[in-house]
């Protein structure tokens, strides 16, 4: 079963995917696969909020900020994975180390092929991105094409996803597949 969740900053989105996970992992190996990479004391305290709280729910972590499919071939057979977040995944991809300068055009497309991949293989997922795109300012073009290309993603995502749930305002809205709280 593959999960999509979107929502706000802070709506609780990956508590909620801890939760998801652990379930659908039924006692079976479970990965939380973390792209951010910190860049400053405000990144690693949200790390550490994360990691204290998913403790005790038996998620090994992986961290890797680029190329992500490849948690397929460091976990075990027949594991869980909850890929935490697709918009930090985007940004890292939009600049990897070998790249100097301007934005990768082929990031957006090397991203969803990477998280589409994992939908395809791994027996059960989570992913989790932020709600961005939805408000009428206009921002500058760097921007704008970061918000349009993590539509994309999400899009292909929610498409390729059995259950897509969106967190607003505390409530959880499924828009498509079942949830079961």
């Amino acid at each position: 079963m593959n999960v999509f969740i979107s929502g706000g900053v802070k709506s609780g989105k990956s508590s909620l995917a801890q939760r998801i996970a652990a379930r659908l992992s039924a006692g079976g190996p479970k990965y939380y696969v973390a792209t951010m990479i910190p860049c400053d004391g405000e990144d690693r305290a949200r790390v550490r909020r994360h990691v204290a709280g998913r403790a005790g729910l038996g998620f090994e972590t992986l961290e890797l900020g680029r190329r992500v499919e490849r948690c397929l071939a460091l976990a075990a057979p027949g594991a869980t994975f909850l890929v935490d977040s697709v918009t930090a995944l985007l940004l890292n991809e939009m600049y990897p180390e070998s790249h100097a300068g301007d934005a990768d055009p082929a990031a957006a497309k090397r991203c969803a092929d990477g998280l589409l991949k994992i939908v395809r293989e791994a027996k059960n997922a989570v992913f989790v991105s932020d709600y961005i795109y939805s408000d009428a300012i206009k921002y500058d073009a760097f921007t704008e094409k970061y918000r349009a290309d993590l539509a994309g993603i999400d899009r292909a995502l929610a498409a390729a996803c059995d259950t897509v749930l969106e967190l607003c305002a505390g409530n959880i809205i499924v828009h498509k597949g079942e949830w079961e709280p």
